[in-house]
């Protein structure tokens, strides 16, 4: 292959962190374009972040502890969760989110779904070999050595098992001394943003010795049954975790920075239907007896305090001697930066790079599209702009513009019945004709796929016969000069 200038491409040495959505779209891209693929994933299987984890960081007497940074529980996925958009807007653009025989067929599946869905993605697209799993990244630095003549660097990935990881600590002599160094041309950073915690700062939360915790570590609803829970936020997390209590906690409070703002159809539905569920404005402070005082001076004797206040980013193994850094700000997030198109940190583009740091963008396809300009740009078949030019141009806010009117009836419909929108049939002409497309598509990729398997499994058998044939060929003839 040639690039643009008709110079060969180049193959790199390229490690993926991360086997979530990000890092398999990612992953695939950059052997399509001839790259040797590396991708490590501390989970037991790939999935990342939809890949449920049962256990959690919890320290219920400090949220603070069980928030801190790196946590050991990558997953915030909580038993009941279902996706909040539609499966046609969450496939890859060849590898559609078909339903399957014998699983989770609705159109907004649970999360066990996409996980599976994700593991088939990773079969079908050959990537089985390329992930090392139960793989824990904990440090990745530019190697001490020059660059090279071609300006190329060289990236060092210590890694180590997770579980031991998990034991020892980061910082464990133990751990260092089992680690395992390894020399990368480009690393590609997809770890998500979806699991350090980001609390915020209440009056009183380290004296109040009650139950608290992050969104982060909550699974299931008995823990709280007959319980008095306060939930601290009221974005999508909030409400349907809420909605997931009603039936077993004595009462919810929901605290919202504006009852206002929070007061939507759908908030006022979910009012109207549980008579255990209360809104509420901001918590004014927590005291050490149980009590929570709002700052409308009303006050509840709660027995949990549930933050469902989002994350920040975190990269706690990346060491760029400042070129790279994260602000933890107190606006709407944390941000990273600088980041060309989200995606490459100027000073060290195209050998280092991030998949799915943006937010409100449709997925997977903004990583695949994102994977495939990484891919050209180590191979050479693209060029990027000046270094000067790019930090001209970078940003540090992740708000990417969204597929409008497909954002905006998952906007509408959250906004009008949290509770209901997931199985109602109320769509668009212009949205269901296209879904009757995306379902005829859908179905022949599905057929194709079948016979892409059989073919393999066919490929297979023959040479289980023709090993097998072989091996009875071999042993006649040792018989044969046996017998001589």
């Amino acid at each position: 292959m040639a690039g643009g200038g008709g110079d060969p491409l180049a193959s790199r040495k390229v490690c993926v962190i991360g086997a979530g959505m990000a890092g398999l779209a990612a992953a695939r891209e950059l052997r399509r374009e001839g790259h040797a693929v590396t991708v490590l994933e501390q989970g037991a299987d790939v999935g990342g972040q939809w890949l449920y984890d049962p256990t959690t960081d919890t320290d219920a007497s400090d949220p603070h502890a069980a928030a801190a940074a790196p946590v050991k529980v990558h997953s915030s996925m909580y038993a009941s969760l279902r996706l909040l958009g539609p499966r046609e807007a969450m496939g890859f653009s060849d590898f559609q989110f078909v339903p399957r025989a014998g699983r989770d067929a609705r159109r907004f599946p649970g999360h066990r779904e996409v996980y599976l869905y994700l593991r088939d993605f990773c079969r079908a697209a050959g990537l089985a070999d390329a992930v090392r799993l139960n793989t824990r990244v904990v440090r990745v630095a530019m190697a001490a050595a020059p660059l090279r003549g071609d300006g190329m660097g060289r990236w060092v990935v210590r890694s180590m098992d997770a579980g031991l990881w998990k034991r020892c600590g980061g910082e464990d002599q133990v751990a260092a001394a089992q680690c395992v160094e390894e020399v990368f041309d480009a690393v590609v950073v997809a770890t998500g943003h979806y699991s350090q915690p980001k609390l915020p700062t209440i009056q009183g939360m380290g004296d109040w010795r009650r139950k608290q915790l992050h969104s982060h570590s909550y699974r299931v609803p008995d823990p709280f049954r007959n319980e008095v829970v306060v939930l601290v936020g009221c974005g999508d997390s909030g409400m349907d975790i809420a909605l997931d209590l009603v039936a077993v906690a004595k009462e919810i409070h929901l605290s919202a920075k504006s009852v206002e703002s929070a007061t939507t159809p759908a908030m006022s539905k979910m009012l109207a239907r549980h008579g255990n569920l209360r809104l509420r404005p901001q918590i004014d402070r927590l005291c050490p007896d149980g009590r929570v005082i709002f700052s409308d001076g009303s006050r509840v004797v709660a027995d949990a305090v549930m933050y469902c206040t989002g994350y920040r980013y975190s990269f706690p193994f990346l060491d760029t001697a400042g070129n790279f850094t994260v602000d933890d700000g107190e606006g709407e997030g944390s941000r990273v930066g600088p980041l060309f198109e989200h995606t490459f940190p100027p000073s060290m583009a195209p050998w280092l790079s991030f998949v799915g740091i943006q937010r409100k963008t449709m997925v997977p396809w903004y990583f695949e599209a994102q994977g495939r300009w990484i891919a050209g740009a180590l191979s050479g078949r693209w060029s990027l702009p000046p270094e000067e030019e790019m930090v001209r141009c970078a940003g540090y806010t992740h708000d990417v513009e969204p597929h409008r009117e497909l954002m905006a009836i998952i906007s509408r419909n959250t906004s009008d019945d949290m509770e209901t929108f997931r199985d109602r049939d109320d769509d668009s002409d212009n949205v269901r004709r296209h879904l009757q497309e995306w379902y005829g598509l859908a179905e022949r990729q599905a057929q194709d796929g079948e016979e892409e398997e059989e073919e393999e499994e066919e490929e297979e058998e023959e040479e289980e016969e023709e090993d097998s044939a072989t091996a009875v060929a071999v042993a006649a003839e040792a018989t044969v000069h046996s017998s001589l």
